[in-house]
């Protein structure tokens, strides 16, 4: 009862009216990636490899060579920098727009589940 109450609340709110009345489906994840989607991915994962290993190596080294300022200069700007390549590669991989696709196609499935 209060789940259709819900529902009916939420199907009346205008971006989730716009969800219904413009159905979305996933056509887009089946097509072939882009070069650009696959660079945007590659950099991505790269930032992953580059940013934790590399504090814990930097980290590693300035306990071993006795010098605290290898850790606090260097892992911040490894971290940072890691930062910068992964924001680089959602860009390049569109990754605000399919997750917006995916965010629509996923409200949309539930309201209707929630409506019947």
């Amino acid at each position: 009862m209060i789940r259709r109450k819900v529902a009916k609340y939420l199907a009346g709110r205008k971006y989730i009216r716009e969800i219904l009345d413009n159905p979305t489906d996933l056509r887009e994840f089946k097509e072939r990636p882009t070069p650009r989607l696959i660079a945007g991915l590659i950099l991505m994962g790269l930032s992953y490899v580059i940013g934790w290993p590399a504090v814990a190596a930097l980290s590693a080294l300035a306990v071993w060579l006795r010098e605290p300022m290898i850790a606090v200069i260097g892992c911040p700007t490894t971290y940072g920098l890691s930062y910068v390549v992964f924001i680089v590669g959602a860009w390049l991989a569109r990754a605000p727009h399919y997750i917006g696709t995916l965010a629509r196609y996923t409200i949309q499935f539930f309201l209707r589940k929630l409506l019947s």
